[in-house]
């Protein structure tokens, strides 16, 4: 019996270092598996990390870019804003200018036909002045003539009737 019990404890102490054993190569195994996990845990957050600042770098690019897209964009906006403007006012300017030479012409024209009408009317009362002194003169002319006609014929007569006298 006490070989049976000392076999039993041999036994029994065999299964307990088997089972020490067993638990330690599963706990060596699972701490092994523990550190793998803790590496691939750690890898995955520095992969996500390194993702994350990956993403906020191209968010930030983006909106670098976005902003000076913008910045651009009202450059442009105001610079065609002030083109517009300057051919604005230089279509005004032109437009004031045509007007004012558009008024002097007519300015200059109407003094040009006041002129002409007075020449005109100075013209047409010199001929009627003219005119009036030629009849005038004329009728004084006619007037001599007749007078004229008129003593030759009574110095026609008077020779006429001393020689038929």
């Amino acid at each position: 019996m006490k070989q049976t019990v000392a076999a039993l404890r041999e036994e029994l102490e065999h299964a307990r270092q088997a089972a020490d054993d067993a638990v330690q190569h599963a706990v060596s195994g699972a701490s092994a598996e523990l550190t793998q996990l803790k590496m691939t845990i750690a890898a995955l957050r520095d992969e996500l990390e390194a993702a994350h600042a990956a993403r906020d770098k191209a968010v930030q690019r983006a909106h670098a870019a976005s902003e000076d897209e913008i910045r651009q964009l009202k450059a442009t906006a105001t610079a065609l804003r002030d083109q517009m403007e300057e051919a604005r006012l230089a279509k005004d300017h032109a437009i004031a200018q045509a007007l004012a030479g558009a008024q002097s012409e007519i300015t200059q024209l109407r003094g040009t036909i006041a002129t002409l009408r007075e020449s005109l009317e100075f013209a047409g009362i010199t001929r009627e002045d003219k005119l009036s002194a030629m009849r005038a003169q004329h009728q004084a002319e006619l007037l001599q003539l007749q007078a004229t006609v008129q003593a030759l014929r009574d110095r026609v007569e008077s020779a006429s009737a001393e020689a038929s006298r």
